[in-house]
């Protein structure tokens, strides 16, 4: 039997799943080959909805579904913890002391927080890109109605790369809907020269910034957190006081990546166009853990995964696979609580900025309920 073993239930490898269970349909049922999807989370969690969290717009269990009930009914499923995976051997090894061999295997491991990376950031600083910061910071954001927020990107890169300047665009709203935003000071900061790593993005961004007054700060890199005394310090010296922090925490890729000798600082070292390991034979990485020059976004995973399947389901069939990844990437960006835009590029290209409207600020929304028919492989 022909066994591809894809660890992490995200959006790349449950769409990854769902694919090779389409796709390998007849090799499947004739018991030739076996497409396993392991995860140590029984839950599959579709994060961009946190962005909503803090608003009151959604909660967290909005964002979960069990993952049993997100799979093709011809994947086998397993819940465990992999500690070790031996690319020599092809095997990987489980917290409950198993082991499980493969032919093919497919890291989908994501990516995860450290803010305890920097000092005082865990303590002084609240998030959205889970579900216990989202709620903290729902709670913290019903309370303020006054004083200085700043929202600051510390770890590059990150996920959702737009959600920075989302949030910001919406708090920038919710509070004038409140009556509250002459009382609010607003600042964004960003580590490089401009307020995004996407050019047209940071432009169109500043515009908007300057339109509703919240202040820019640009190469400002967060050194530690004076959380007693509500000041960032950064490493070019300067510092900045604060009454609600909105901090994109640092992130890092998956300790499996870098103990297997897989890439450094936990993400994958892949070809871009084939999405396969650099370091070793038969391993892939879909989403967050694979080091692409493109933005660690859920429409990236999900086109990685289509291309692995594919090129998957040729290998299975003794054929040369064909099928690449161009880097595409597709988004839609909130522009506050009633209007979005949305961009799309491959690798190499600027995306162009649409005006925001209604429309697709409702677009997105309703791709937000739909989403659980693209992580079962029906969009």
């Amino acid at each position: 039997m022909h066994r591809i073993a894809i660890v992490g239930a995200g959006t790349g490898g449950t769409v990854l799943a769902n694919r090779l269970a389409e796709e390998l349909q007849t090799e499947i049922e004739a018991g030739d080959v076996e497409v396993r999807l392991i995860t140590a989370d029984p839950e599959h969690v579709y994060k961009p909805m946190f962005l909503y969290v803090p608003f009151g717009k959604k909660t967290v269990e909005d964002a979960k579904r069990p993952v049993e009930e997100l799979i093709d009914r011809r994947v086998t499923l397993s819940i465990g913890r992999v500690i070790d995976v031996d690319t020599d051997r092809k095997k990987l090894s489980f917290a409950d002391s198993s082991v499980l061999a493969y032919d093919q295997l497919v890291l989908a491991t994501g990516a995860t927080l450290e803010p305890e990376a920097v000092p005082g950031l865990a303590e002084g600083g609240h998030h959205f890109y889970g579900p216990d910061g989202a709620e903290r910071l729902r709670d913290e954001l019903a309370e303020f109605t006054e004083g200085h927020l700043v929202l600051s990107v510390v770890g590059v890169p990150h996920m959702c790369p737009a959600a920075p300047v989302e949030f910001v665009l919406m708090v920038d709203d919710w509070l004038r809907e409140r009556g509250l935003r002459e009382d609010v000071d607003l600042t964004y900061t960003y580590p490089i020269n401009r307020a995004h790593g996407l050019e047209s993005i940071a432009d169109w961004a500043t515009d908007l910034f300057e339109r509703r007054d919240i202040a820019l700060e640009t190469f400002f890199n967060v050194e530690e957190i004076d959380p007693d005394d509500e000041v960032i310090g950064t490493v070019e010296g300067n510092e900045l006081e604060y009454d609600l922090l909105v901090a994109i925490p640092p992130h890092a890729g998956s300790d499996l990546v870098t103990d297997a000798g897989l890439g450094e600082d936990g993400w994958v070292d892949v070809d871009r166009n084939t999405l396969e390991a650099t370091n070793a034979e038969d391993v892939y990485a879909v989403g967050d853990v694979a080091d692409v020059p493109t933005s660690k976004a859920g429409s990236v995973a999900h086109y990685e995964a289509g291309v692995v399947a594919d090129r998957l389901a040729s290998r299975v069939r003794g054929q040369t696979p064909t099928a690449t990844y161009d880097g595409k990437t597709v988004c839609f960006l909130e522009a506050g609580m009633s209007e979005a835009t949305f961009i799309e590029f491959t690798y190499g290209e600027e995306p162009f900025v649409r005006e925001p409207s209604k429309p697709l600020h409702w677009a997105k929304l309703g791709y937000n309920e739909s989403y659980w028919l693209t992580a079962r492989g029906l969009l």
